[in-house]
């Protein structure tokens, strides 16, 4: 199952991550507690709309930032876990060839040809 909690905390820690700061760096700019933030950093809690902007306007990112790098996330989340659920291709069927000898047009019995062709494909009849 996607969690949104831990792909957005996962987007969050990696902005902040990118800025060089500190949990506590951020969670003193935006007012949130250190453990709240870091609760949200690690899925474990689930983000107010009112704490996002706080904590976006503390990494000085755009919420619409934030949450578009959170969709891309889930997009391939979202792929991933298809692909997952899906059963395996099944591996190319290779046709059976069953031989058929045929005698020669010229008439000459010690002559024949044997031509190899699907099973399915081929209708014998005898003569």
């Amino acid at each position: 199952m996607i969690l949104l909690r831990r792909l957005l905390g996962d987007v969050l820690r990696r902005q902040r991550q990118r800025q060089g700061r500190t949990l506590r760096e951020v969670s003193s700019s935006a007012r949130v507690s250190l453990g709240y933030l870091s609760e949200v950093e690690r899925g474990q809690k689930e983000a107010s709309s009112e704490l996002l902007s706080a904590i976006c306007d503390a990494l000085d990112v755009r919420m619409s930032e934030l949450m578009r790098e959170v969709s891309d996330e889930l997009a391939l989340a979202e792929l991933a876990q298809s692909a997952a659920a899906s059963e395996p291709v099944p591996a190319p069927v290779r046709p059976t060839f069953n031989a058929v000898s045929v005698a020669s047009l010229t008439g000459v019995p010690e002559e024949r040809v044997t031509i190899k062709a699907p099973a399915e494909a081929v209708d014998v009849v005898a003569a």
